[in-house]
């Protein structure tokens, strides 16, 4: 080790944010997510007799995913290794594999690699350590924000067990800025306290990010002068001053983009507008294609309102139409007309019935040939085929004739049952009429 090591290592962590030096170095120092290290779960039991075996922790930011690994590398016997995804690449991974070969050979101890944003690892890295966690030459704890099973390569998940963390709560969050502001290791030697309304503010701005929280007592107590009394107070006004903004969670590539857009369809089928608004506030706060967003709104008013109010495809049509033309910030109030009428409309999927049971007949039977009178009478020779005997429909009473269309092998056969929802109530009772059904 050179001197320049030898700083770094005795003044690094003194010099770190608040956020790394608050991370916990125990398991029962761990904020939050009990249903996964509470003391009668798995992970907590393996941790503790050290018999990790390749994990994967997939959460949102400032969940713990690292505060975990970082408990492991104290806890364990075993060699720890660290590696980042955005900055190591293949010979950084040939390094750790080879040292962890010699651990082995001369030591019998095991190796834990834990890869941080595994995600960010292309196919070709993540293939490169599967012989290597297959055979024990490693032990993998990868952390991702990432849906595992999207991201990581199937054999790598395959060998693992996954845990998903959860936001944490807004009691946890309480905890870890209380801790922050009045222990050694956070913020206790400027004097500094905390207003209950401040830190039920941050606690709740926090939205489940600890680390959010974290550098937000950080900021207030470096930038806030001291008071008369010779201490500094964070107070609500310091509160509001360190988050200018809610801090969303809206990631445009990742889960939660996925998850708010599944909740903003989900909540115009089940014809709540209020919560369609809501959802569609938060994909517009997050920066949200807007053009996307009236996609989505077209499938939903067919899919999930088509003929029971035919003018919602026409609504979210124009919508999408405007949106192009006119842009933000206007654009959200386009979008919210057609998501509030989508949400508003009677509801019927008859015509996704209608069509995935056709396709699945086309698909799965012979459904035989056109019948002859249906088929194109019009070029020289169509006669001499057999190519006649249509009736013109509007030949007949109510411009109807009973007349069979489908082929014979599937004649009869129902793929459009209208609901007794909205206009297709109307569309029943016409066909009711018209073929004299009782």
């Amino acid at each position: 080790m050179d001197l320049f090591e030898y700083m770094r290592e005795n003044f690094s962590e003194d010099d770190s944010p608040l956020a790394k030096r608050m991370r916990p170095t125990s398991l029962d120092d761990v904020v939050g997510q009990e249903h996964i290290i509470g003391k009668d779960k798995l992970l907590y039991r393996a941790i503790k007799a050290d018999k990790i075996s390749s994990l994967i922790f997939y959460g949102p930011p400032g969940t713990g995913k690292t505060t975990l690994a970082m408990v492991i590398a104290n806890t364990t016997k075993a060699e720890f290794r660290q590696l980042n995804a955005t900055t190591a690449g293949k010979k950084d991974m040939e390094k750790v594999v080879e040292e962890a070969k010699n651990t082995k050979a001369m030591y019998g101890r095991r190796t834990i690699l834990f890869i941080d944003e595994i995600h960010r690892f292309n196919k070709s890295q993540q293939d490169y350590l599967l012989p290597f966690v297959e055979d024990g030459t490693v032990v993998l704890i990868g952390a991702t924000t990432e849906n595992p099973y999207f991201e990581v390569n199937g054999a790598l998940i395959s060998r693992s067990h996954i845990f998903q963390l959860n936001p944490l709560s807004r009691e946890d969050i309480k905890k870890l800025i209380h801790k922050a502001v009045y222990s050694e290791n956070g913020m206790g030697a400027f004097d500094a306290d905390i207003d209950e309304d401040a830190e039920d503010f941050l606690a709740d701005m926090a939205s489940g990010d600890a680390r959010s929280a974290l550098n937000a007592i950080e900021l207030g107590v470096l930038s806030t002068e001291r008071s008369e009394d010779g201490r500094i107070h964070i107070t609500l006004e310091v509160a509001e001053e360190c988050i200018q903004k809610r801090a969303i969670r809206y990631d445009k590539d990742g889960d939660n983009h996925y998850d708010i857009i599944s909740a903003f369809i989900k909540s115009m089928r089940g014809s709540d507008p209020d919560a369609a608004i809501f959802y569609l506030a938060k994909m517009l706060y997050g920066g949200e294609d807007i053009k996307f967003i009236a996609r989505r709104i077209m499938i939903c008013a067919s899919e999930d309102v088509g003929n029971a109010d035919p003018n919602a495809i026409v609504v979210a049509s124009a919508c999408a139409q405007a949106v192009e033309r006119v842009g933000m910030p206007e654009a959200q109030i386009i979008l919210a007309h057609a998501a509030s009428y989508v949400a508003c409309a009677p509801k019927s999927n008859s015509v996704v019935n209608a069509i995935f049971s056709a396709m699945d007949a086309v698909k799965h039977e012979d459904t035989g040939q056109v019948p002859v009178y249906l088929r194109d009478a019009h070029y020289g020779g169509a006669a001499k085929l057999g190519h006649s005997g249509y009736k013109y429909a509007h030949d007949y009473p109510n411009n109807y004739v009973d007349q069979q269309y489908l082929p014979d092998k599937i004649a009869g056969r129902v793929f459009y049952e209208p609901s007794d929802n909205g206009y297709e109530r109307d569309i029943k009772a016409y066909f009711d009429k018209i073929k004299k059904r009782d």
